[in-house]
């Protein structure tokens, strides 16, 4: 009998959600918006700390949103971070602008200050500066924002920062999503929480949320008869997705702790194997750990992550390397580069892909099926 998948990432309800849905349907609020938007809306800029947020169909939505209202067009650049999905970097050719990858940093494995820096003194230099940098805070943990906040004011440059993955996680006491001037986060179904799909932007810049509001609803002027003046969207959230996650909002702390205890037993059952680290916690915050992530050394490990991912996939176990530094991909290897070392000759995100494994880390994981992992991984250490 072939034992049950146990996926990466799951989707985990919290047994609240049918409540709220069947208020929906009662009210016979079924159609796009309606007051679980509203509400959820409020209840997520209290809970992240800032003035204001927009909910949408998706992150990457918010984020094309956030690159418009810092005034993004064609033939513009963006700084944005290395060691992040592709959905960080797309929006960016919606407006027809250019990315400059940064690198990461080996501390945070976010993007790199020292990398930063160099990027923008030379784009100062060719009189071409970015109309924006966008930090992803990667796997749950935040970018060092002090140094990159600093330079962005320096040279007077609109900060985005990608919290897709962050929720729940903090920098020097200040939650992920209020760090940026705009800020994104992801509802995907296999975030910490989710609305099957959807999105969500955050911002104390009240004006810009307007306007991204209406881009969103299709650029509707105000006017008696559907009247349009500006190019807009099919963005926002539907009033049932609203629900849902005004349910798992309610549950986010548990489900910071409850991941964060599954990383620590994996360090625990795993961390003294020859060659295998983790993705350390920096001391400016707290990691969410939406994803345990680790490192294989296969010269220390005599096994690489690969031969570890096709050992737990034999066993229905779903893992995954770290994401492809976005330098390294195809569509984008025309496009610079900063390393974070200037004098090195590999960058700091393409060793991490190197190395990275990405392990089951849902919240509803049982200790039974990490036990059960943990077996598995080690007995790959013996038997390849």
């Amino acid at each position: 009998m072939t034992n049950k998948r146990i996926y990466l990432s799951p989707p985990h309800m919290t047994g609240r959600e049918m409540d709220y849905i069947k208020e929906a349907f009662d009210s016979n609020w079924i159609a796009p918006l309606g007051p679980h938007v509203d509400a959820f809306e409020r209840e997520m800029a209290d809970y992240v700390g800032v003035s204001g947020a927009l909910a949408l169909s998706s992150g990457t939505a918010a984020l094309h949103l956030a690159l418009k209202l810092a005034g993004v067009e064609r033939g513009d650049r963006v700084f944005c971070s290395d060691l992040t999905f592709a959905a960080t970097v797309n929006p960016v050719f919606y407006e027809g602008a250019e990315p400059v990858f940064i690198d990461a940093e080996p501390e945070s494995w976010n993007l790199s200050p020292l990398a930063l820096e160099r990027a923008f003194a030379d784009a100062e230099r060719e009189g071409r500066l970015p109309k924006a940098v966008v930090a992803a805070d990667l796997y749950g943990q935040s970018a060092d924002y002090g140094p990159i906040e600093a330079l962005c004011d320096r040279y007077g440059v609109p900060l985005v920062e990608d919290a897709a993955e962050a929720l729940g996680a903090t920098y020097r006491g200040k939650k992920c999503g209020a760090l940026g001037r705009w800020n994104v986060l992801s509802f995907n179904g296999n975030k910490i929480i989710t609305t099957s799909g959807g999105g969500m932007l955050l911002s104390d810049d009240v004006e810009g949320l307007a306007k991204a509001r209406f881009w969103a609803t299709q650029a509707r002027d105000k006017a008696p008869w559907y009247q349009h003046s500006e190019i807009g969207y099919n963005y926002r959230m539907s009033n049932l997705l609203a629900a849902v996650g005004r349910a798992q909002l309610g549950v986010i702390e548990d489900r910071v702790a409850t991941r964060r205890a599954v990383f620590d037993r994996y360090v625990r059952e795993l961390g003294k194997l020859p060659g295998v680290s983790f993705m350390p916690e920096v001391s400016f915050g707290r990691h969410n750990r939406w994803l345990t992530v680790a490192l294989v050394d296969p010269s220390r490990a005599g096994v690489s992550p690969l031969d570890l991912m096709g050992v737990l996939e034999k066993e229905n176990i779903e893992s995954r390397p770290l994401w492809k530094p976005m330098h390294l991909q195809p569509v984008f290897e025309a496009y610079p580069f900063y390393s974070h070392d200037q004098e090195g000759d590999s960058a700091v995100s393409a060793s991490l892909f190197d190395r990275g494994l990405c392990l089951p880390s849902g919240s509803s994981l049982s200790e039974p099926e990490q036990e059960r992992i943990v077996q598995i991984i080690r007995s790959g250490f013996k038997g390849i």
